[in-house]
């Protein structure tokens, strides 16, 4: 079922409004997007990497000229994503450089199908260096992608733009997007780990500026982040108090690396079934803790507590400077700045959402010293709590 672009921008803002942030998933199959519907998404975007996905290989295939993009995500899409979602917008995505395709009749074609927008993937935007350069010579430039949405939105249709940088971001806004998502590479983790180009810190920097472009725009703009470092719910929670994002898009994040594990833990379980001498330890599966992750995790469940790094590296049976380098190299700041940015914006959301006294609240978040909280607070923050309350309340 189609929906209009008024009743998606309703439906988005009012989950804005209720301070509840968007998630959109990126699928390759009509499993994904029916599951994906049913656990509350808001958004399926139809791309072509979610298909390669399904395959059992990366992303980058999406990139490369392994398959027609558009007329892949043209036949899954009507054969297996719209007809089995029913309540959630699905989003067609537009390989705009396309050669051979005029975009003003495709996008009459993607409308005539039944989707409900469209998003600029695969993109030239994730592309660098000689090959990018040849690109652009050739016409087959992130511009076309930018007039996509621009006809798009003429016509009517809900857009979705992927921008890499601060001037794409303006191009963008400036075409009539109804999402700009700050998109910060493949995602990490799962058995196809890859290497994010961004730490947390440098994403969120990164994010920041390129929603400074929506604020400048004279219309509501929604923003929302995709891929990258980000992989586990304390990553999206840090870039959701770090950048302003209202919502996340995933992908690999939603639909490889939960089946990865999903389909590894059962086929073990039914393996090892009626056989005593085995041990779930024989078929560990991971070669290597993700010490990171249980910092991050750690924090977010004990952030109000006491919490010594050494006692988190003698967990681990890791030196302190060893652990405090990896921690360091991946989220982009220490871990007692992380820390403190954790409690800060645990103190921010209860004060927005709780009548508690300020003394209670640092407390609550692990300060034992009202005026030390306050000292921090201000620090990062620019005002006292009491000074922060009153500005949120009159925005």
């Amino acid at each position: 079922m189609a929906f209009s672009r008024t009743q998606i921008l309703e439906q988005l803002q009012n989950q804005i409004n209720a301070r509840r942030h968007i998630i959109g998933v990126a699928v390759g199959a009509g499993i994904s997007a029916k599951y994906a519907e049913k656990g509350g998404a808001d958004l399926l975007l139809a791309l072509n990497s979610g298909r390669f996905r399904q395959m059992g290989v990366g992303s980058l295939a999406g990139l490369l000229p392994f398959a027609n993009s558009n007329a892949l995500v043209m036949d899954f899409g009507c054969k297996e994503i719209l007809p089995v979602v029913k309540k959630t917008p699905v989003i067609f995505g537009l390989c705009a450089t396309d050669p051979t395709i005029d975009l003003e009749h495709f996008i009459d074609k993607i409308i005539e199908n039944g989707f409900s927008g469209i998003n600029n993937y695969p993109s030239v935007g994730i592309i660098g260096g000689v090959l990018r350069e040849a690109l652009e010579e050739e016409g087959m430039s992130f511009q076309r992608e930018v007039e996509a949405i621009s006809i798009a939105s003429n016509k009517g249709l809900f857009t979705i733009a992927f921008v890499f940088n601060v001037e794409q971001a303006k191009a963008m806004v400036d075409a009539g997007a109804d999402i700009i998502t700050s998109h910060l590479g493949f995602t990490v983790g799962g058995a196809m780990d890859i290497t994010s180009p961004f730490n947390l810190k440098e994403a969120a920097s990164l994010t920041k500026a390129i929603f400074a472009q929506c604020d400048h725009a004279q219309r509501p703009i929604i923003k929302m982040i995709y891929g990258g470092p980000i992989h586990q719910s304390v990553d999206l929670k840090y870039m959701y108090d770090n950048s302003g994002a209202m919502g996340y898009f995933g992908g690999s994040t939603f639909e490889r690396i939960p089946l990865e594990k999903a389909i590894v833990e059962v086929t073990r379980e039914f393996k090892i079934t009626g056989q005593f001498d085995q041990d779930s330890a024989l078929f560990n599966l991971s070669d290597e803790m993700d010490y990171v992750y249980f910092i991050k995790d750690y924090i977010a469940k004990n952030y109000m507590k006491k919490i010594s790094f050494n006692d988190l590296a003698m967990r681990v049976h890791l030196s302190r400077t060893y652990l405090s380098a990896m921690f360091n190299r991946e989220v982009g700041i220490t871990f007692p700045e992380y820390l403190t940015q954790v409690r800060i914006n645990k103190a921010i959301e209860i004060m927005r959402n709780k009548n508690i006294n300020m003394t209670e609240i640092a407390t609550a978040v692990g300060f034992s010293d009202y005026a030390y909280f306050s000292k921090i607070f201000k620090k990062h923050t620019g005002y006292s709590p009491t000074e922060y309350l009153e500005s949120d309340k009159n925005t």
